[in-house]
């Protein structure tokens, strides 16, 4: 038995090596310890049209013994599109069993990505849904603010003035990571003045590849308008329902204003329930007060 731990072991350890070589950049570890991995596929490496996040954790079982357990991630992909392709990730499982097949996944991906970026245009407006639904989530927080209705950059460069300067990027203060069940939570936090800086910040952010793959980047933010004696202040929750809105109910419990506060939650495969908003908010809170 020891035996054949060493060698799933070491099958892990050579695929994950040539996976890293094979995709670069576009590789990335979550979680050495708990082999949780994630990758940036693309129908083109050029101007990509499709993008889709495929997160996986490698169950000590694995390649022999167990499948991986995955997670799909991009905002167009719901319904119907999600099955079909869950469905193809399976065959390819069932077809190479004892083998490993991450390569045969990503590509499989990258296949269906091609299809679609030649058979359509990416459709806009799209969001995310959320990987856990609890029933009321959103029912306690009644806020006096207005949810986003369109895709959050969308929003912000409207509000943004054409002819307003650029201005300098704030600094950004990262939080230290929670970790429960697979699952990491991390707060970062800048200090903003306008809703062209709250852009400026979440593109910043974006650019990082491990907070762009992230399951879900909820953020909330407090402008103190002085001339008009009022908060401009806004929240999104990314497809974790109702996580923007608490975060920003913490922000005026706080009485803290001209910041923005973004919280990464990488999904680990295992459902938190409402432990997830707690951790959302303790982050949030520990990098307020630090």
């Amino acid at each position: 038995m020891a035996a054949r731990d060493t060698e799933r072991a070491q099958q892990q350890i050579d695929e994950i090596e040539a996976l890293s070589s094979i995709y670069g950049d576009d590789w990335c570890v979550v979680d050495e310890d708990e082999k949780i991995y994630c990758i940036k596929i693309s129908d083109c490496l050029d101007q990509p049209k499709w993008t889709l996040c495929l997160q996986v954790i490698l169950p000590p079982g694995y390649p022999t013994a167990e499948p991986p357990i995955y997670q799909l991630n991009a905002p167009w992909l719901r319904g119907q599109d999600y099955t079909d392709l869950a469905n193809s990730l399976e065959e390819i499982y069932v077809q190479n069993l004892g083998e490993s097949i991450l390569y045969l996944w990503v590509e499989k991906i990258r296949e269906v990505l091609v299809e679609k970026a030649q058979s359509s245009d990416p459709e806009l407006d799209i969001k995310k849904t959320t990987e856990e639904v609890d029933e009321g989530d959103g029912d306690d927080f009644l806020l006096d603010y207005e949810p986003i209705q369109e895709d959050q950059m969308k929003m912000l460069n409207c509000m943004t003035s054409e002819s307003q300067k650029d201005e300098e990027l704030p600094p950004i203060h990262h939080g230290n990571p929670i970790t429960d069940r697979r699952s990491t939570f991390q707060a970062h936090l800048a200090p903003v003045v306008t809703t062209r800086q709250v852009k400026r910040v979440l593109e910043k952010l974006y650019e990082n590849k491990k907070i762009a793959s992230a399951t879900h980047n909820i953020y909330a933010y407090r402008i103190y308008c002085e001339d008009k004696q009022t908060f401009l202040q806004d929240c999104e929750d990314d497809g974790e329902t109702a996580a923007g809105g608490r975060l920003l109910h913490l922000m005026q419990i706080l009485n803290v204003h001209n910041v923005l506060v973004v919280v990464s939650r990488w999904y680990g495969g295992i459902l938190l329930g409402p432990d997830r908003f707690k951790h959302i908010n303790n982050c949030a809170r520990n990098v307020l007060v630090e």
